[in-house]
């Protein structure tokens, strides 16, 4: 079963005079359960590909069907339930308050959900401890370190349960090994069910993904499945020496 149709995609931006195609006539399917990379150069419309299947901009033309609903014929209403209740997003800059504890952060998706104090606290706290910081509840942003900052992005991603993760250069911002790290939780969250589309411009990232889309001038310019590495293997090879040491 597909997650993700979209036909004859496109969009465009007018600058002055002139028309940037930044989507240009793009179709392809992602099915309910996978892992797929998008790569591509700046400016060849791998974000702005993120930013429609994640309900955050329209496009100007074509179809775009998230789990069999037409997301073209969603009010803005719909549009923000759907962002909301079946999408989480992950960003290379985190995005958390820094005078919020990362268990506030987690729990800001559900202030819309009309949960009670009490089950706010719990889901945040679960999703929390399912990302390695259960210790960390109370830590303000600036008393984590980078890696514990974007598994707190992801707590928060997941703590409505969606369906898919949007994840835009989550490994950005951090190091070799902490990016690792990131990925294995990003494929452990993918073995449990849930759908990861990732953009990266780093194809020993691109490499954990059992697909990778490459985009170019607006179009999809190639489309391959892998087998992908192993986060997990490849952290625990680079511990090894240190152990035996």
């Amino acid at each position: 079963m597909n997650l993700i149709d979209v036909t004859d995609l496109a969009k465009d931006y007018v600058l002055g005079d002139t028309v940037v195609h930044a989507l240009d006539g793009v179709t392809l399917a992602i099915g309910a359960g996978e892992f797929v990379a998008v790569m591509g150069p700046s400016g060849s419309g791998k974000s702005t590909f993120m930013n429609v299947i994640g309900c955050l901009d329209r496009p100007t033309r074509g179809a775009y069907r998230l789990g069999g609903g037409d997301v073209a014929t969603m009010n803005a209403d719909e549009l923000a339930a759907i962002r909301n209740r079946r999408i989480g997003f992950v960003f290379q800059q985190f995005n958390l308050l820094a005078r919020t504890s990362a268990l506030e952060n987690v729990e800001l998706p559900l202030m819309y959900s009309g949960l009670a104090a009490r089950e706010r606290h719990s889901r945040a706290t679960a999703r929390l401890a399912q990302v390695g910081l259960g210790d960390r509840l109370g830590h303000l942003p600036s008393q984590l370190s980078g890696g514990q900052q974007q598994r707190v992005a992801i707590a928060r991603a997941l703590v409505n349960d969606p369906a898919l993760i949007l994840a835009d250069e989550p490994t950005g911002a951090l190091d070799s090994r902490t990016s690792m790290e990131i990925m294995a939780l990003l494929q452990q969250l993918n073995r449990a069910g849930i759908t990861i589309v990732l953009v990266t411009h780093e194809r020993d990232i691109a490499a954990y993904a059992g697909r990778v889309i490459t985009f170019r001038d607006g179009r999809v310019r190639s489309d391959e499945t892998q087998a992908p590495r192993d986060a997990a293997a490849d952290l625990a090879r680079l511990d090894a020496p240190r152990e035996a040491a």
